[in-house]
């Protein structure tokens, strides 16, 4: 069964009132169920996170100033939204979901959380619209509690996974893949264990090209045990952020790649949804909800 990580508060708006892009967190479910590709019970609520699984990742101190919302206004601006009480349980409600993803996926194949993918977060600080990294929180919980050995996190959001790759810069049981528009956010990169970047307006061809051969030859050389995928849809040539020309067949081509190598290498998998900005938000929904028919089809 395909289980999905989702709860009302995903979709908690923004400080100043201004919902997108949160509302596609209550979007994507109401169409997924719309359409039968789920049922109400493939979700699930996400339990409470500890304060163990968050301090295995991130420093103790920045997890008090997320407690006590003790931000400057440049931490604040670098965050890209003023940080309340309900901005971080929602944070703290998305990670937890993450990490319950990777058991089901241990027991079905895949999982996927209908929020997460927030890899800008770094050890000590918040960026990018993220304060806790779901993808380093969940990895250690697998690496601490011994259920997976080796993690391979694919990040094929447009923007380049900083925060994950400073976590595990020096963490050889999980290796940081990823592919990113070489002059979008953020300016300043920090390195993965391999970083693909990519010129601005990469069409479907010369992106799925690059994809196949990165991924097929990374499942032979690091041979994971364990995949976090990272599927942000703001590789659409629609999205007003992301600078590269994907159509949302391609964006679709490319989850059935990702999705397919890993059930053909039996792999265990957990895609988080990631960034997606486009004008129209019809073209979100359709990109994002294509990785769940995907995995619906593949993998039961």
């Amino acid at each position: 069964m395909l289980k999905v990580a989702w709860s009302e508060i995903y979709n908690h708006p923004l400080p100043d009132g201004h919902r997108f892009p949160m509302e596609k967190y209550d979007l994507l479910p109401e169409q997924l169920l719309h359409e039968g590709t789920i049922k109400q019970n493939n979700l699930f609520a996400p339990r409470e996170l500890t304060t163990e699984e968050i301090l295995a990742v991130h420093e103790s101190s920045y997890w008090k100033k997320l407690q006590t919302l003790d931000f400057t206004r440049q931490e604040e601006r670098r965050s890209g939204f003023p940080i309340t009480k309900e901005l971080v349980k929602r944070e703290v409600t998305i990670n937890a979901g993450t990490i319950q993803c990777a058991d089901y996926a241990l027991s079905y194949g895949v999982a996927m959380n209908i929020a997460g993918g927030t890899h800008h977060a770094f050890t000590d600080r918040a960026e990018g619209f993220c304060l806790l990294n779901d993808i380093a929180i969940a990895s250690r919980y697998l690496i601490d509690s011994n259920k997976a050995k080796q993690i391979l996190v694919v990040d094929l959001d447009v923007h380049q996974g900083n925060g994950t790759a400073e976590i595990f810069k020096n963490e050889t049981k999980v290796f940081t893949f990823s592919m990113h528009g070489e002059h979008n956010y953020p300016l300043q990169k920090e390195q993965s264990d391999l970083d693909v970047p990519l010129k601005d307006g990469t069409d479907d061809s010369t992106y799925l090209n690059l994809l196949d051969n990165h991924l097929k030859k990374l499942l032979d050389e690091v041979q994971p045990d364990f995949i976090f995928f990272q599927s942000g849809v703001d590789v659409l040539a629609t999205d007003k952020l992301g600078r590269l020309g994907l159509s949302i067949n391609g964006c679709r081509s490319r989850d059935k790649l990702v999705l397919s190598e890993a059930k053909r290498h039996q792999i265990p998998i957990v895609a988080s949804m990631g960034g997606g900005y486009s004008k129209e938000i019809k073209d979100i929904l359709e990109a994002h909800a294509n990785t769940y028919r995907l995995a619906q089809e593949l993998f039961f």
